[in-house]
């Protein structure tokens, strides 16, 4: 199927609702194995994500309550120590609840990432004309190939994140002593000096840490489609971005955006309240299910395409050595040789 119109097409020039545009033809292009991506993988992890937010919620809730009724209840009585213990019980369940969540939606987001990111290579390889030939046996059998590359990539860009988030709270924290001491001095030059450096540090951050999460995503491509993981793909990724730092950014800024709007619709339904044995409640949860499926795999077949696009602005080539119908079975590396992703052609 011809997903280009014309031949050595420039994907330099893609912009933000270029890439969109473009990875919809790739996933309807290939949407019989994308759709077993989704199934297998995407919705386990869409669902995992929606259900933390309502089981941690409600657990948050019971805490409040059962603190709010130590406070007005005399110490040294039964109730007061049954009271201690079941907010202690609760604390550890919403604690290893949590952790599990946490290890497993890493686990699928990375599973996610290795599946998509190499499917997507095939795509660009031409490898086959139809997506029936490209099982998701053979697909998921280069995910244990690629795990701990994809795993020391995200320990490094973890490591980075902690740094980063360290060392502004304690910028804040000197700032916070310098506005304190003085606040009641009434030096008004000083104090709107000092609240104008807040304002900035804070928009910093903020922009810091896009950054940092955009350097993740694109850094997961890099460990998949070469040979470069942890510090370097990062480092790679940071110069892939460059002359593409707005277009990243904003792509970033859309996916963030559309996440959290899930998030708020879920929220305003299944955590504020509501009959959770009401059809119109459970039909709206499923809506929001595949809503959030759907933008996951739309977030991570994008990433993918921006680092085509980022690769091909800076002329640089991704060689597969080795024919990408052996790797497919005999997973190599992606390196900088032959095949060029500046002008591709897929028919």
């Amino acid at each position: 199927m011809t997903i280009m119109n014309k031949e050595h097409e420039d994907m330099r020039h893609l912009g933000l609702f270029g890439i969109y545009k473009h990875s919809y033809k790739i996933i309807l292009s290939w949407r019989k194995i994308f759709t077993k991506i989704t199934l297998s993988l995407i919705l386990p992890l869409s669902f995992m994500f929606l259900i933390q937010t309502q089981v941690s919620n409600s657990l948050f809730s019971k805490i409040l309550n059962h603190s709010q009724q130590i406070i007005s209840t005399p110490q040294d009585t039964p109730q007061f120590k049954k009271l201690s213990e079941t907010v202690s019980s609760e604390w550890v369940t919403l604690m290893a609840f949590n952790l599990l969540y946490l290890a497993l939606s890493i686990t699928f987001s990375l599973l996610t990432t290795s599946a998509i990111s190499y499917t997507i290579s095939l795509f660009y390889s031409s490898i086959n004309d139809d997506d029936e030939v490209v099982h998701l046996k053979k697909v998921m059998s280069i995910v244990p190939k690629v795990w701990a590359r994809l795993m020391t990539t995200f320990l490094c860009v973890f490591a980075a994140v902690f740094i980063y988030n360290f060392a502004a709270v304690l910028v804040f924290i000197i700032l916070a002593l310098i506005l304190n001491a003085y606040a009641g001095t009434q030096n008004y030059a000083v104090l709107g000096v000092a609240s104008a450096f807040s304002i900035i540090l804070v928009i910093t951050y903020a922009v810091g840490l896009f950054y940092l999460s955009l350097i993740w995503q694109l850094s997961n491509s890099v460990t998949v489609l070469e040979d470069s993981y942890g510090f370097e793909a990062m480092k790679k990724s940071k110069k892939l971005i460059k002359g593409k730092m707005g277009l990243s950014l904003l792509f970033f800024f859309t996916i963030i955006v559309s996440y959290g709007l899930i998030h708020f619709l879920f929220k305003m339904v299944f955590v504020e309240g509501c009959d959770m044995k009401s059809v119109v409640t459970i039909a709206y949860g499923i809506l929001l299910l595949l809503l959030l499926s759907h933008q996951i795999l739309l977030a991570q077949v994008s990433h993918t395409v921006l680092y085509f696009v980022c690769k091909s602005y800076h002329k640089q080539n991704i060689d597969k050595s080795s024919d990408l119908s052996s790797s497919y079975l005999e997973y190599q590396p992606l390196k900088n040789k032959d095949v060029e992703v500046e002008k591709y052609n897929h028919v």
